[in-house]
């Protein structure tokens, strides 16, 4: 079984395994589940270098949080001497500089062994895309990991990486949690930087980790925190580590259920989620949590998402060279053209009004716990060949509920909820207030420690 990530860097630190080693094993792993579609580029030469330098600085004593741990990160995030397509067919270039998430993880001494699929400018709930093809769900090939972030998610899912960067604009790494069985935390607007997008998706994607456990999650989480002078949403520090919130067992938390979607959107929810996350509930409740049926009251939340999220889509589509994208990525960038960028100014006076109307729900809950998605996994190929509109159609039902907190910008938190009759995993989601990311997170590790998600290994 794979170490997880604080237990790599512990072994490293104390000598009882090599960098080298690791990232060896890492890659090994990655070609022999290449089938998988995890990674679009693997640095096979250029880790297995970064790891002897990093034996060296071990071996002079140097200790940094990840110092020759290896991970991946999504195809959306830049990396020197690497294009970031982020799945779209174009001139693309290599790009001279990291951007800030790949320098955080190089300042603690991480090594990136590569970038992982994703869909065509993160618009879907899974993985696929014409020109860079399709990531996979290591419990079950045929199915999708889910997206945007689904090649992360099946890389930590398949033991490739003991932990992976993905980003979320409207669920894009809750979604792949739950469909992987994994914790996928979506943080706060504003606590990790996206540099060079100062205001990715016009504020609605921020970058996080995907992890086996809460204690791994919460570290990478550390570890790419923090803000770049030049975005648009910066926040402060917290006072306290997110690892040190997942040692910390959480007060006596009130948790209000909701099975409510928002306004405009329909879904039937399956009942094997439904029940998955009645159960996680009910878990909740022995724990000593007050536990109650409550929901947010979400009113024209949509009315948030779609401008910031269609002209977010046509900002990307400018500024890459001579690109091709497919012809629903096209449907998308028309509508942001045609009234995204005009009703992006009336998207961003909303908020304040959102805050309140949906906040109110803080007054007498901690925290919100929802299903992640309405539906399990989707098989691979499930919207080849599909139109825009029955595209959008169908994963709006697929997964409504993810996307509100973007709108938002609160955080989220997918924990694993358990199985499918046919052995799929499934999750649900913690959903906190303003910047509360500790308590989501101390939260889930109590239910860590009496759910033993980590244990669970994809076969």
């Amino acid at each position: 079984m794979v170490l997880g990530l604080a237990e790599q860097a512990a072994a490293l630190a104390r000598g009882e395994v090599s960098a080298r080693e690791l990232v060896a094993e890492s890659l090994e792993s990655i070609a022999r589940q290449e089938s998988l579609g995890a990674f679009r580029v693997v640095r096979r030469e250029a880790a297995v270098a970064e790891a002897l330098r990093a034996d060296e600085r071990l071996a002079a004593g140097e200790r940094l949080p990840l110092l020759g741990v290896p991970v991946a990160i999504k195809d959306d995030t830049d990396l020197a001497g690497e294009t970031t397509p982020f799945a779209v067919a174009g001139d693309h270039r290599p790009v001279s500089r990291d951007g800030e998430v790949v320098r955080r993880l190089r300042a603690a001494g991480a090594i990136v062994v590569g970038k992982t699929t994703t869909c065509e400018l993160g618009l879907w709930p899974f993985s696929e895309s014409s020109g860079f093809g399709a990531a996979r769900n290591p419990w079950n090939p045929e199915y999708t990991p889910g997206g945007s972030s689904g090649g992360s998610a099946a890389a930590v899912a398949g033991g490739m990486v003991a932990a992976a960067v993905g980003s979320d604009g409207a669920g894009s790494i809750r979604i792949p949690a739950a469909w992987t069985g994994l914790v996928g935390i979506k943080p706060q607007r504003g606590r990790v930087s996206g540099y060079p997008q100062t205001d990715p998706f016009n504020g609605i994607t921020v970058w996080g980790p995907l992890a086996r456990s809460v204690g791994d999650a919460a570290l990478l989480l550390d570890v790419l925190a923090g803000s770049h002078p030049e975005d648009v949403y910066r926040i402060d520090a917290p006072v306290r580590s997110f690892a040190e919130a997942a040692r910390r067992e959480p007060r006596r938390l009130r948790v209000a259920v909701s099975f409510r979607t928002a306004f405009g959107v329909r879904s039937r929810l399956d009942p094997e989620i439904r029940a998955a996350v009645e159960r996680i509930a009910r878990r909740l409740t022995d724990l000593g949590h007050k536990v109650f049926p409550a929901d947010p009251d979400y009113g024209l939340v949509g009315l948030g998402l779609v401008p910031r999220g269609t002209a977010g889509v046509v900002d990307l589509l400018d500024a890459m060279p001579n690109p091709r994208p497919e012809a629903r990525t096209l449907v998308e960038a028309r509508i942001g053209r045609l009234a995204g960028r005009r009703l992006l100014p009336l998207a961003r006076r909303m908020e304040p009004y959102l805050h309140r109307k949906v906040g109110r729900i803080f007054r007498y809950a901690d925290v919100v716990l929802t299903p992640t998605t309405a539906w399990p996994p989707l098989k691979v190929g499930a919207f080849d060949g599909v139109g825009y509109r029955k595209t959008q159609a169908g994963v709006a039902a697929a997964c409504p509920y993810a996307w509100t907190w973007n709108v938002l910008g609160w955080p989220g938190v997918n924990v694993p909820a358990g199985f499918m009759g046919n052995g799929l995993p499934i999750g649900a989601q913690l959903l906190g207030h303003d910047s509360d990311e500790a308590t989501l997170i101390s939260l889930a590790a109590q239910l860590e420690a009496v759910e033993g998600w980590t244990g669970r290994v994809a076969q």
